[in-house]
């Protein structure tokens, strides 16, 4: 039982990224061990703070010598054409291609969707997973593709574990800018057998 309350501790302080020590918990069961492991966090793929708002009036203008600003010296006609881009996309969305590993419509599809969306997760920490409920089929994607062979290299990679999946045109999240570094790593402490 006690081996069992300190694993859990040092699980809840992973997943909610809180420090831990050997100092932190009051006993290390005999024979486990404290060792750094590593926890796979997605980047932003865009900053959606910026989405949808007119850059230039959020620019601040100065107020005097002391205060720093931004002056922009530019025609009319730009800033026009970019709020007019603005409001004719507020809307838009963006088509690509996405890798399903899971389509049913039995009664066991919402536990098995959960399951397999899940046990994606964990194996490709790095990639974005989506499951959703589009009457009558539960339905799990993953990964956000421009082109259908960015997606079909995804499903070469992924086949051996899901080898019922396809790829699938949808609507896509934008995908990370950098795809080098989609992902952001932590090292946390776990028990672990000596």
């Amino acid at each position: 039982m006690r081996n069992t309350i300190a694993v859990i501790a040092v699980l809840s302080a992973a997943l909610f990224s809180l420090p831990l020590s050997a100092q932190e918990i009051s006993e290390i069961p005999e024979g486990y061990e404290l060792v750094d492991s590593l926890v796979y966090r997605p980047v932003e793929a865009v900053d959606t703070t910026l989405a949808g708002r007119d850059i230039f009036m959020m620019m601040p203008v100065s107020a005097g010598d002391d205060v720093p600003g931004v002056s922009i010296n530019q025609s009319s006609e730009v800033a026009d054409a970019v709020r007019r881009h603005i409001r004719s996309n507020k809307d838009r969305v963006l088509k690509g291609y996405r890798v399903r590993i899971f389509f049913d419509n039995r009664q066991t599809a919402r536990a098995e969707s959960e399951k397999i969306l899940n046990d994606f997760r964990r194996k490709y920490p790095e990639i974005a997973a989506y499951r959703v409920y589009a009457n009558p089929y539960f339905k799990v994607t993953v990964g956000d593709f421009r082109t259908r062979s960015e997606a079909m290299e995804m499903l070469s990679r992924i086949k051996h574990n899901f080898p019922a999946a396809f790829v699938v045109k949808e609507n896509i999240e934008y995908p990370a800018v950098d795809s080098e570094h989609a992902v952001i790593v932590d090292t946390v402490k776990i028990l672990r057998r000596k």
